[in-house]
């Protein structure tokens, strides 16, 4: 193994300098009899920890040999094939990161906790959520030995306070917006509180004209949606096209591209701390208001935790 510092003299001092860092640490003589000794102090110090590695290495090697092989891009090619087709497609763009590209040939086994440190630091919310849980992952698996991170040591993320879209918004977007099938798009938001990808998705046979009821399974979770159509909703239903798909164009967006015209609209009205997701709450908020039966609320939205539709 090579040393990892060197001798420098600068002036009447000795210094060691640092092959790693490129720093001077000044060994505080000018003695070249003294100097040699930390020097080599210094050395065999930052020396043990890699032998000790080596040493690990070959134990490891002799229980797994593709332990001592596996990268973050391996975690990262398991990671993005757990869930349903919509959660896999948020892994895929999550591990696609810039921020990630650090680590993403680092061997698990080499990973020091200061690469995760400078990725966490650099990173947002959503790179900090994704890496979490690729270092579970790893750890589960038995990939790696022992947490790089203890869950103490992990940032705590406030989640920025949503609201329900309110009636006199509602009303102000739908006046704004200009594109026909997007005012339809909001106005159906509205009436059955769905998710913007279940929403955008819904067509003619989600109707149910025999019982009159609409009727749709959850993107994300498969959970199956299931509401009353009453009047405002049934004179909405009118002006959709009278077969296919309610938004045949607005439903080829990405979901990002969505969002980020929703919240281009909400901009130019000066309407802050909504997003289309807020539309749940606006109909979760109106239920409640109204009395509605709470179960038939939570087969309305979708949730299958009573904890989750209350909160």
């Amino acid at each position: 193994m090579e040393d990892r510092y060197r001798l420098l003299r600068r002036g009447r001092m000795f210094y060691a300098y640092d092959r790693q860092t490129k720093a001077r640490l000044s060994l505080e003589t000018g003695s070249r009899a003294e100097a040699l000794p930390l020097l080599r102090a210094k050395n065999e110090a930052a020396r043990q920890p890699l032998l000790n590695q080596a040493i690990a290495k070959v134990y490891l090697a002799a229980q797994d040999p593709k332990l001592i092989q596996r990268t973050w891009q391996d975690v990262m090619d398991l990671f993005v094939t757990k869930g349903r087709d919509s959660t896999r497609d948020r892994s895929q763009r999550a591990v696609k990161s810039r921020a990630y590209n650090a680590i993403r040939g680092r061997k698990l086994v080499e990973t020091s906790q200061s690469e995760f440190e400078a990725i966490l630091q650099a990173g947002n919310v959503s790179t900090v959520h994704y890496l979490r849980r690729l270092h579970n992952l790893a750890v589960k698996r038995g990939w790696i030995l022992q947490p790089i991170l203890p869950p103490s040591e992990w940032p705590t993320h406030k989640p920025t306070p949503r609201r329900a879209v309110s009636v006199e918004e509602h009303q102000r977007i739908l006046a704004d917006e200009n594109d026909p099938e997007r005012k339809r798009y909001y106005a159906l938001l509205w009436e059955v509180g769905g998710a913007q990808s279940d929403v955008v998705n819904l067509g003619w046979e989600n109707v149910n004209s025999e019982k009159n009821v609409l009727i749709y399974f959850r993107q994300k979770t498969g959970e199956k949606c299931q509401l009353t159509i009453g009047q405002s909703l049934s004179e909405l239903l009118l002006t959709m096209p009278q077969s296919g798909p309610f938004f045949p164009r607005w439903r080829l967006i990405e979901p990002q591209h969505r969002s980020t015209e929703f919240r281009r609209r909400c901009t130019v009205l000066k309407i802050q701390g909504i997003t289309l997701h807020c539309y749940r709450y606006a109909w979760a908020q109106r239920a409640f208001a109204s009395g509605y039966p709470e179960r038939f609320a939570q087969a309305a939205l979708g949730h299958k935790s009573r904890a989750v539709h209350r909160a």
